[in-house]
């Protein structure tokens, strides 16, 4: 069983930084894809970043530029830096995992203030 728990949200101006963190339990950490997604008030949720277990990563276009994803595997973690944050990124922000099941954090509110 793999639980996630992210941190680090909170409310923040528009043109602000924060940095998200979700720690995951359980064995083998370092092998497994790690996601970042998203879902907005009344939208469908959706994928901001990805990084593998090579470290190789991917980002949703509307993040590109903006929004960093890390993983520091002797700390089953991963991070998504976010610079230049706008209204828009008002979200609930999730972390990801998918090993054969899928597992999901509860999630951790981001509020954007123009």
């Amino acid at each position: 069983q793999v639980q996630l728990v992210e941190s680090g949200g909170g409310l923040v101006q528009s043109g602000g930084s924060l940095r998200l963190s979700c720690v995951a339990s359980g064995s083998g950490f370092w092998f497994y894809t790690m996601d970042w997604y998203r879902q907005a008030p009344g939208k469908q949720r959706e994928m901001v970043a990805a990084i593998g277990n090579s470290g190789r990563t991917n980002y949703a276009d509307a993040v590109k530029g903006r929004f960093t994803i890390s993983r520091d595997n002797a700390k089953n973690t991963v991070y998504l830096q976010m610079n230049s944050l706008k209204p828009d990124n008002t979200a609930i922000y999730y972390c990801y995992q998918g090993r054969g099941s899928s597992y999901w954090g509860p999630g951790i509110q981001v509020t954007v203030s123009s």
